[in-house]
């Protein structure tokens, strides 16, 4: 290979057109969003030979697929949010795995010198589609996720700020603007200010990419942020939002019921439909100000 993946593609496509009468046809360049897999693969390091990662030393997790792009965010994230790791304390390094055929859609996580890892717990299959990031759990319970604490912050966010967040995510979502075809997720300030986005084909390989930058910049829990998410409420979503420490998670479409009932039992203000000047609060909706009222 001679380099990393890259986000898009070109591709030629056929555009038809029925306006006016007669269909018309006419061949045009498209460019879409890449979609790839990436297997993630935990190492000790202690088994770690001469600082190299042996192929027989990884452990291999996962593979989901995604857009290239903030790989190693995303591995960190990933393992942070399935609980196989509790802090970027916990990561000595992340590296591509260059001896690999498909190198660079294989990630290894050289865990920290001492940090415990048992194999045998990991409740997901190898494989996960970047639509679905339950599709390979093996049980009800490992579903569910890792126990988190509940989310107590006692930040105030104002409706105004809440409608104003889903222009300011458009605005920095610059693969989706040449593609049309990937999910966001982006962390706010409690004033609407936009400290970091990140797109992905995945939501969940969004919301992944995003905690694994605060994970790995030593900016968890999230605490006061607002997270807010392209596409519908998945009860995962909340799941990473609330092990990540959010106070408010926010999606432009419809939450599922478990993902209300997780966002109750985490402490976790759920806003659903954020679309033009109107919002639905599901959980939690002493955090928006002024206070709303049933």
């Amino acid at each position: 290979m001679s380099g990393r993946k890259a986000s898009t593609v070109r591709r030629r496509v056929e555009q038809v057109s029925v306006e006016g009468g007669d269909p018309s046809r006419r061949e045009r360049t498209d460019t879409l969003a890449t979609e790839e897999p990436l297997e993630i693969r935990i190492v000790r390091s202690e088994e770690l030979r001469g600082g190299r990662v042996e192929s027989e030393a990884a452990t291999r997790v996962a593979v989901t697929m995604r857009t290239p792009g903030a790989d190693f965010e995303l591995a960190a994230g990933f393992l942070y949010g399935e609980g196989l790791i509790e802090s970027g304390d916990s990561i000595s390094a992340i590296r591509y795995c260059v001896d690999a055929e498909q190198q660079y859609n294989v990630v290894n996580v050289v865990l920290a010198r001492g940090v415990a890892f048992d194999p045998s717990s990991l409740a997901r299959n190898f494989y996960a589609t970047s639509s679905c990031g339950v599709c390979g759990k093996a049980s009800i319970d490992a579903v569910m996720g890792p126990a988190c604490a509940r989310v107590e912050s006692a930040v105030s966010i104002s409706p105004d700020v809440l409608v104003s967040l889903p222009d300011k995510l458009r605005a920095r979502q610059a693969v989706f603007e040449r593609t049309g075809g990937l999910h966001a997720a982006a962390l706010f300030t409690a004033d609407g200010e936009l400290l970091a986005a990140r797109e992905d084909v995945g939501r969940h390989n969004a919301m992944d990419k995003l905690v694994g930058a605060s994970l790995l910049a030593g900016e968890l829990p999230w605490g006061e942020r607002t997270v807010l998410v392209s596409g519908r409420l998945s009860f995962e979503l909340v799941q990473k939002a609330a092990r990540a420490g959010a106070a408010v998670l926010a999606g432009v479409s419809a939450p599922s019921s478990l993902a209300v009932e997780l966002a109750e039992a985490s402490g976790v203000t759920l806003v659903g439909f954020l679309r033009g000047n109107r919002f639905n609060v599901y959980a939690g909706g002493a955090r928006v100000a002024p206070a709303v009222h049933t």
